[in-house]
This record gives structure tokens, sequence and C-alpha cells, in this order.
């Protein structure tokens, strides 16, 4: 089968975010490929499947995503500014906040460095925290190493007490593997892939959206008043000029697709004790995680996170997708796949038993 373009006809009430997140035609396009020819492939696992690619056609998908990421991280900076003006008056300061790991001994430290609007802008944030960490050298005690990013975020410190109890804001955008490990996710619905294995039930947790907010505010009183002041906002054509966001129906307030409560023992806490009301909202036309957390319970996982080595979030993540490519082998392909295509296109094409790779110029 060769790939052409093709539009993608999934509804999106059963979707998974990326799907609306990806909004470029040609990004859709290969999604759609892919997860055609994955069902052609478990219709048909003895037979000869080819995969057809062109390297002119690769590379514009590669220039369409990474405009992609970029209005959607250029949108999420804008929300958080009406978030701000809207709940701190605008007056915040903000800081890119960078978690590295030493190479060695996988000690983890934090850089925050204070940012102006037009670094936020004019570098993605992931640029930010490699940036940040890169510029450290780690004494193991024998030798000096290198530091990795672990995680980065940027935070909108507020500048004085406001009604809403918001201690911090934080916005973060997921690396750019991590975002085609979310495309496996959705072509195989890791989701339901989960909650069918007993085993695997309890790690569903570590499945994120690509773009999210988290607002800190004081504690669960604070957290259901802010929740619901997000469901009803509504901002006006001046309001949304003030931060060159077109006045629309899409920009005007935000259309809540989901809740979670984590906050109610009755509904269910996470077993990790980690609590908060966890909502997805579309807005300018971008899927985006809203998050809103207690203090207590926010720096409690923040020490963990910070501590963590092999234990960390993301590695949790990827044992997840490994424990899941052990008994499906094809997910794990398609993982190599994406990287192959996208993040190291220069290294030998991965293999598998019933597929053939073919790129032509």
């Amino acid at each position: 089968m060769r790939w052409t373009h093709a539009l993608s006809t999934r509804d999106h009430g059963t979707a998974s975010p990326l799907w609306l997140v990806a909004d470029e035609p040609l990004v859709n396009d290969l999604v759609v490929y892919l997860d055609e020819m994955r069902r052609r492939i478990d219709a048909a696992p003895h037979t000869r499947h080819t995969f057809t690619f062109s390297r002119s056609r690769l590379q514009k998908v590669r220039s369409a995503f990474a405009r992609m990421i970029r209005q959607g991280e250029t949108r999420l900076h804008r929300f958080c500014e009406l978030a701000g003006e809207t709940f701190l008056d605008g007056r915040y300061a903000l800081q890119s906040v960078a978690i590295g790991s030493a190479v060695t001994t996988k000690e983890r430290f934090t850089v925050v460095q204070d940012i102006t609007a037009g670094d936020l802008y004019s570098h993605t944030d992931l640029d930010l925290g490699n940036r940040q960490v890169q510029r450290f050298r780690y004494f193991d005690g024998q030798r000096w190493s290198r530091a990795t990013l672990v995680a980065n975020v940027v935070e909108y410190q507020p500048e004085a007490i406001n009604d809403w109890r918001i201690y911090k804001m934080v916005s973060r955008i997921k690396a750019e593997e991590q975002i085609w490990n979310k495309v496996v996710d959705t072509i195989f619905g890791l989701d339901r892939l989960v909650q069918m294995d007993k085993q695997l039930r309890h790690l569903n947790r570590f499945v994120k959206d690509v773009f999210g907010v988290k607002f800190v505010v004081g504690d669960t009183a604070a957290v259901r008043a802010l929740h619901q002041s997000l469901l009803a906002l509504e901002w006006t054509t001046e309001h949304l000029a003030r931060h060159k966001v077109p006045a629309q129906p899409s920009t005007r307030g935000m259309q809540c697709l989901e809740v979670k409560d984590y906050l109610d023992a009755r509904r269910g806490l996470k077993a990790s004790g980690w609590q908060a009301v966890k909502s997805v909202f579309q807005w300018w036309d971008t899927m985006i995680e809203v998050q809103v957390q207690p203090l207590g319970n926010y720096l409690q996982e923040r020490e963990r996170l910070t501590k963590e080595s092999h234990a960390g979030f993301k590695a949790k993540r990827e044992d997840l997708r490994n424990q899941i490519a052990a008994t499906v082998p094809l997910f794990g392909f398609y993982r190599d796949l994406l990287k192959w295509l996208f993040l190291a296109p220069d290294s030998p094409a991965p293999a598998y038993a019933a597929v053939r790779i073919v790129v032509k110029d």
C-alpha cells in the first residue's frame, strides 16, 4: 500500500486528543496511513506488507509537524497569558524550570531561570530546558559528568496575593519523542490495551496529552472554585486583542470535553495519592489538559519527581510501553518506525517479519 493523500474519517468523539491536536493535513495523512497499514497487518499477519514512503513528502511532514507543535505551543502560552490576566491581574513573573539528571549517578537537580515573554516565544520550551541543563557538569565523586533533561516546564509566579489563592500556574509541552510515542499509543489504542490487561491497568495514568496547564491553589475548596470558573470563562474581543488572539467562538471560551475528579475519595483516588481535578478543554482549535491541584499535594509530587531516578514518571511511561511491546511486537515495531522516520532518519530502517519498507525520492 502506498502512502497517498487521505483524510481521516475518525469520529472526534472517540478519537484520542492527539487526532485533534494534529490539524496539519500532512501529519494527519501519515497517521491515517500508518493506522490503515496496522489494520491490514492485523487482518493478514502472515502476508507480506509494503510500506512506501517518499523522502520529499516525509520532509514536508517533518516541517508540518514542527509547525503544528510551534502553533500549539504559542496558543498554550496565549491561553496562559489570558488566564494570568483573568486570575492574577496580569501580575506574574515567568520562570523556566528544568529538572536534570546526571548521566553517571542518575541524581537529579532543579534549575530555575527567570525568562521574559520574548524568550518564551523565540524558543521552544524544550529548547529552554535543554539550554539550562546542558550548561551544567555534575561531579559524581570521581569525574565530571554531563547532565540530561528529565522534565521542564514554564512557571507563572504571582507577584501578589490573588482572590483565587493561586500559588503558581505551570505550562508544559511533550517532547517530540513523547509525542510520536503518543501517535503509536493512539494507533494501537494503548488505553484500551491497558484496561484489558489487569497487570497493566494501574499504569494507565502515565499516558498524558500533548499540551497542559496546571494551577496550584491553596486547598480543595479553592480547586473546585477555580475549576468552576474555568468552565464559565468568557473573554471579550478587547481582552483577546490585548494578547494577540483572534476573536472567534473557539477563543471566547473553552469547550470542556472531559472532567476527572481525583479529590473525592468516594469517586476513587489515585493509588499514588495524587489529587487534582483534571479536565480536557478545546480552545482555539487546540486540546489543552488543565489540572487544578492543592498546594500540599503538588509539593509532595514535585519532591518525588525531583528525587526519583529510574522510577521517574517518564521511565514508568516507557516501561509501560515496553511491557506492551513484549506482548504485541507490532507495537514495538511502530515505535521504532516512527523514531526512524522522524528522530533518526539516517539510522537503519527497523525490521519486522511481515513488513518491507521502501523509501523513494
